[in-house]
């Protein structure tokens, strides 16, 4: 049975509305901070952009970048399947300057980051805390140093995972502001 081009738009009207939403959903940019930009951040900043559905675009930096990405981060990254061509740690200042993107979230993921003195970040953009224990400060052997990355990681995926699934476009600057922090509480 052929249909009218009535009947099709129609028919097919609630998957044009979706495609529409979909194309319009704005898409953020989150910075994560830390103090070294070697593993925290740099495991946040990679995960939110394999798994932030094409609303998010993760960027990462740290208050005294170490110069290097650690090891142990890159292993675990590379291990699961994440690319890490690019990743660099790199200091924050890069992120205030006036030709820098635009940041709509900034996230810490460390106690001793989230107590200095932060750039004045253009634009106003959401902040939150999400504490998460230094796996590049565990000592022991191999095995343990990567347990301890696998447990920030692990941490990391979760609150991720429910940033990424906030519905950004109906909740409000304050709104967005408060779940953020109470994500950032949940417990490692």
């Amino acid at each position: 049975m052929l249909r009218t081009q009535t009947e099709c738009s129609q028919h097919f009207q609630p998957a044009h509305q979706l495609l529409l939403t979909i194309m319009t959903e704005p898409t953020f940019n989150v910075l994560f901070l830390c103090t070294g930009n070697s593993a925290r951040s740099i495991l946040a900043e990679t995960y939110l952009n394999a798994s932030g559905k094409g609303r998010f675009h993760a960027y990462s930096a740290g208050s005294h970048p170490t110069g290097k990405v650690n090891p142990y981060a890159l292993e675990l990254l590379e291990r699961n399947r994440f690319p890490t061509d690019g990743l660099r740690s790199k200091a924050w200042d890069e992120f205030a300057a006036p030709d820098a993107p635009k940041m709509d979230i900034i996230i810490t993921v460390c106690d001793q980051a989230a107590g200095e003195e932060c750039p004045v970040w253009p634009g106003q953009p959401i902040t939150a805390h999400w504490g998460v224990e230094d796996p590049a400060a565990v000592t022991g052997n191999d095995d343990a140093k990567r347990a301890a990355f696998l447990k920030a990681f692990a941490v990391l995926q979760r609150r991720i995972d429910l940033l990424t699934n906030l519905k950004m476009s109906a909740l409000n600057r304050i709104a967005t502001e408060q779940q953020l922090r109470t994500i950032g509480k949940e417990q490692q």
